[in-house]
């Protein structure tokens, strides 16, 4: 116990604010190749001499990790590290953006909405104790249950469509899939949160060839829904599982987009000594720093521009919504923003669906607080398990965070019944475990 102490000391007040350093200049060396790369979308323009007004603009939201720095490990920290990184792009991109719209407020906005999101998410405490209902037992026949249901889903999905395609063809077909409404949610929720959720069990059971049976479900999907997550999931998961294992928890998190993100700046560098092929390193870059982690900011620089001209959605994107008023807008945003800007379909996190498309600017941050309120649930269901069994089993959802909405990520990507799943998980044989092998490591 007095080594976890220490250690928890230690990093708290060198190590991880060394590598919060680390992760935000290595995002910002990303976020300038992104700008040089992907300047044919005709979204922004780079110049070495607004480098210094883009690290200015940064300024704010690096403080902002000053509470990360200080925080304790939970679900909330985990997504609060990553929206960071998508308001963190955001800013440094704003003074290269083409857009013509007055960024000096949706500046702000980010800012606040990024504080509001964090203060429940990383200090509110819950009055509420929780009392699993669940026992060891009872958790070998969840995931059981788990890897039986995830088998009928996938052969559901087979009578519908089954493509063994390369990942260069998945768009010209993709649009073509059709799906029933309720196969389509199981889907998105078997692979964002059942798998990832018995994947963590058998971790932490030590069930290796089951571990490794879930994570070739994963895949399983990927010939039925044509998606790359399917495909990327076990990577990400193995990765994770890695991390979460051999460093301290918010280490960990730190270490889950920075070293993806280094990875890319690594590859780059060897693409401009000629030392690895161009197709190479964009496959990589593009996929990893451009898509994942600078796409969820451009985003926000792309609804800004698009409702400061329109009128906002009024979550007419949630489908209740349609139900309960007139709605201005019959489809999804990412479908409005796709025939006015070059960038496709373009779903968002909830600082540009739930904030910018739904209230505007100028109510962003309380949304983003009511977005914090309602994920700090996942605080309060996860409280008492080990960190690598939370990182682990909200894997998937924590990517979707950063691409879909709210509403998106609680229901047809399992959030929801994640947080269950958590609030029924029996404690103790994890506690015993997580002792055992400090003790051993001690």
């Amino acid at each position: 116990m007095k080594f976890s102490d220490n250690f928890e000391k230690l990093s708290r007040k060198t190590i991880t604010p060394a590598l919060f350093t680390i992760h935000t200049i290595c995002c910002c060396i990303s976020f300038v190749i992104v700008l040089q790369v992907y300047g044919y979308l005709h979204l922004f323009t780079w110049s070495s001499s607004r480098i210094s007004e883009a690290a200015l603009l940064s300024v704010p939201i690096a403080a902002l990790a000053i509470a990360m720095i200080f925080a304790s490990f939970s679900f909330g920290y985990l997504l609060s590290f990553y929206l960071y990184t998508v308001t963190l792009g955001y800013l440094w991109l704003t003074p290269f953006s083409q857009l013509d719209y007055d960024h000096r407020f949706p500046v702000i906005s980010a800012i606040a909405s990024t504080a509001t999101f964090l203060a429940p998410m990383l200090f509110l405490k819950w009055p509420i104790k929780i009392k699993p209902a669940g026992s060891t037992r009872s958790l070998r026949w969840l995931v059981a249950a788990i890897i039986a249901a995830t088998l009928a889903i996938i052969a559901t999905g087979f009578l519908y469509n089954f493509k063994l395609i390369w990942l260069s063809e998945i768009y010209q077909f993709r649009d073509e899939l059709k799906f029933p409404i309720l196969l389509q949610y199981t889907m998105g929720i078997a692979l964002g949160a059942l798998l990832p959720f018995a994947f963590a069990c058998c971790v932490e059971m030590r069930a290796h060839m089951l571990a490794a049976t879930v994570l070739l479900l994963c895949v399983a999907f990927y010939p039925v829904t044509l998606t790359k997550t399917a495909l990327f999931a076990p990577v990400w998961l193995c990765f994770l599982l890695l991390v979460s294992t051999y460093l301290e928890a918010r280490i960990a998190v730190v270490a889950s987009l920075l070293g993806p993100i280094a990875v890319g700046l690594v590859l780059a560098a060897l693409c401009r000594e000629g030392l690895i092929s161009e197709s190479l390193f964009l496959n990589y870059f593009g996929t990893i720093n451009f898509r994942m982690i600078a796409f969820p900011s451009v985003a926000i620089d792309v609804y800004n521009d698009f409702f400061s001209r329109h009128e906002t959605t009024h979550f007419c994107q949630i489908s209740l919504m349609k139900y309960l008023m007139a709605c201005s807008y019959d489809e999804q945003p990412a479908l409005i923003i796709a025939r006015n800007y070059p960038v496709g379909n373009m779903n968002a996190s909830l600082l540009a669906t739930e904030g910018i498309a739904s209230v505007g600017s100028a109510l962003a941050p309380a949304s983003a607080f009511l977005a914090g309120l309602i994920l700090s649930v996942g605080n309060l269901t996860s409280e008492g398990l080990p960190p690598r069994f939370v990182i682990l089993s909200s894997g998937i959802v924590t990517q979707a965070f950063l691409n879909v909405p709210l509403s998106i990520m609680m229901v047809t990507n399992g959030a929801a019944l994640l947080f269950l799943l958590w609030y029924v998980m029996p404690r103790q044989p994890f506690a015993v475990a997580s002792e055992t092998g400090l003790k051993a490591r001690v």
